[in-house]
């Protein structure tokens, strides 16, 4: 008698039909697919033992099931993305999810170098300076209306320019003559002194220290021969002047016995000014 040639799931004798090998035994072909086929994730049919099966992830599916579920293309051989558990082919992913570039207008395709600001998005190669046209990239820049400038363009453009050297304000700076000026540029035009933060004044719209002013022109005292600026700013100190000559208060006093002549009558003898009575004493 012959050996018994059954399957092993059903004990069907499997003389005369085909069957499968496995490591287990031999299956006729309804057994085997029942024990080994995958379900389709697609349409929950048993993927037969003579199906092409295709698979992504822990899924499988029939070679004719794996396909966008948009447009129904087949994915066997095309590229494609899953988004929220759904398979989409390039163009419908690009269409539902993908945005347009600002610049240029196309699709911006998923793994693509970007960049987003304002709620738009460009390529990468696409976003460039409204001034000078090159690819900001990465770099820093400053947002006008609907230009994007690199930082030295925007301060071609826009940024204040010194009084004196006409080189852009980045920052800081002081304002005269209602002038933007680096602190640094503003300076005493006799010392060269900065001025910014302390009392300056100024002659012919040149800027100068107390010191330098007083100096170069304020009225000189007769008395010590010091210049008349006052303690409380340029032109501000009290002084007496007669004729062609100034004396500071504290200096206008009488030549002999040096009382104080302010608000008194006095008396010219040369280049000295006396009081009445040393004036009527004689010499």
């Amino acid at each position: 008698m012959s050996e018994a040639f059954d399957c092993a799931k059903c004990s069907e004798s499997l003389y005369g039909r085909k069957y499968i090998q496995t490591d287990s035994g031999p299956y006729c072909v309804p057994c085997y697919d029942n024990t080994f086929a995958n379900t389709c994730a697609e349409c929950q049919q048993l993927i037969g033992h003579d199906s092409r099966e295709l698979f992504y992830e822990d899924r499988h599916f029939h070679e004719g099931c794996f396909r966008c579920c948009r447009c129904q293309r087949s994915l066997a051989d095309e590229p494609f993305t899953c988004q929220d558990s759904e398979l989409l082919c390039n163009d419908c992913y690009c269409s539902a999810f993908s945005s347009q570039c600002s610049a240029c207008g196309e699709t911006v395709m998923p793994g693509s170098r970007k960049l987003e600001y304002g709620g738009q998005t460009w390529h990468e190669h696409c976003f460039l300076c409204s001034g000078c046209e090159q690819p900001l990239g990465s770099r820093s820049f400053v947002p006008d209306k609907d230009a994007h400038y690199c930082v030295p363009c925007y301060e071609n453009k826009f940024a204040p320019r010194c009084a004196r050297c006409s080189k852009t304000l980045t920052q800081g700076g002081v304002t005269y003559r209602d002038q933007p000026w680096h602190r640094e540029c503003l300076v005493c035009t006799g010392c060269q002194t900065p001025l910014a933060g302390q009392q300056f004044t100024s002659r012919d719209d040149d800027p100068y220290c107390v010191a330098c002013f007083g100096e170069l022109f304020a009225p000189k005292c007769s008395s010590c021969k010091r210049p008349i600026t006052g303690g409380t700013g340029l032109g501000g100190g009290k002084y007496v002047s007669f004729e062609d000559r100034h004396w500071h208060h504290s200096c206008f006093s009488c030549a002999r016995c040096s009382t104080s002549l302010v608000g008194q009558g006095f008396v010219p003898d040369g280049d000295q000014v006396l009081c009445q009575g040393c004036s009527q004493a004689g010499p």
